[in-house]
């Protein structure tokens, strides 16, 4: 059976990145990505629930964002899963750490200093909440667009989406 591991995940630093080096002189970046999830319950309440995930970074990306991020910076983030395991040498137990294997990064604009707020701020996001949804029922009369009446090109759709 074959497999497939690919995470891909937006959020904020939540702390500086950790820099450190292999004995070779290879770059190792830590962070802490914040990702934030947004919803309304059937009692039309807003929720949120913040998920802290671990993300290791490796040689020339590792510079990168040990050099240009820093706390509270947005960041795109693909990678894959992978689950470290060691044996605690205190306790002596097993342990084991669900983490992200940076294989891409994109920078994206900070919100935060459009704002003019600090980009050393606390909250980790300054999107507007999501509106809740509507308790009325889609009309019948509407009706679907018309098709273009030309041969032209088809208008532009976004062909990264694999479905």
């Amino acid at each position: 059976m074959s497999s497939f591991n690919k995470v891909i995940l937006m959020g904020n630093l939540t702390r500086d990145p950790e820099m450190r080096y292999t004995p070779s002189g290879t770059a190792i970046a830590n962070i802490s990505l914040a990702v934030n999830r947004k919803w309304y319950n059937e009692a039309r309440e807003l929720q949120e629930e913040v998920t802290f995930v671990i993300v290791d970074a490796f040689g020339k990306q590792a510079e990168n964002i040990g050099q240009y991020f820093k706390k509270g910076n947005p960041l795109l983030v693909e990678g894959r899963l992978r689950q470290d395991q060691w044996v605690d040498k205190q306790t002596g137990q097993k342990r084991s750490q669900l983490k992200v294997v940076l294989e891409n990064f994109q920078f994206l604009p900070s919100g935060q200093n459009r704002e003019g707020g600090s980009s050393d701020s606390s909250s980790f996001s300054r999107r507007p909440a999501p509106t809740p949804p509507a308790s009325q029922p889609p009309s019948q009369s509407q009706q679907p667009p018309s098709p273009p009446t030309d041969n032209g090109p088809p208008p532009d759709e976004d062909d990264d989406v694999p479905f």
